[in-house]
């Protein structure tokens, strides 16, 4: 979880070309969020969370950290994709080719959603799946968006 959060926080920024500047009140939201559910999921699984003798060799935790896995590299991959979509200075529409968006439109929102349902299966808390969910609902209306 916190090698993901770097990643987006710290590394993401620094690949990215120029592009449209991101409000401040957008950024101060997106923030604020990212923080939230930080401590959120930070405590449920440091204070509340309880897992038997045997977790880590548990089918449902492997399956979850291998979606997690998957969903980082289709993320990950698809990020890259996107990043060089366009040669510098060109402008203009183009439609991402090759990886997972041979099979989907929303690639990296595809990637990012298995990535934090395979996090939800690994820590079986309520608190994960919420994550989960809010993830699904806000990135699959942003897929939809990009799909039209």
């Amino acid at each position: 979880f916190l090698f993901f959060v770097c990643c987006r926080a710290l590394i993401f920024p620094l690949l990215i070309r120029e592009g449209k500047p991101t409000p401040l009140f957008t950024f101060v939201l997106a923030l604020l969020f990212c923080v939230f559910n930080g401590y959120l999921q930070g405590r449920s699984l440091t204070t509340y969370a309880t897992y038997p003798p045997g977790w880590l060799a548990d089918s449902r935790f492997i399956t979850g950290i291998l979606g997690w896995l998957i969903g980082m590299a289709i993320n990950i991959h698809s990020d890259h994709i996107l990043r060089n979509l366009r040669k510098p200075g060109e402008t203009g529409y183009k439609i991402p080719r090759g990886g997972m968006f041979e099979y989907v439109s929303g690639a990296n929102f595809f990637g990012e959603i298995l990535e934090w349902f395979g996090f939800a299966l690994a820590c079986c808390t309520i608190e994960s799946l919420a994550f989960a969910l809010c993830t699904l609902f806000i990135l699959g209306s942003r897929a939809r968006q990009h799909h039209k």
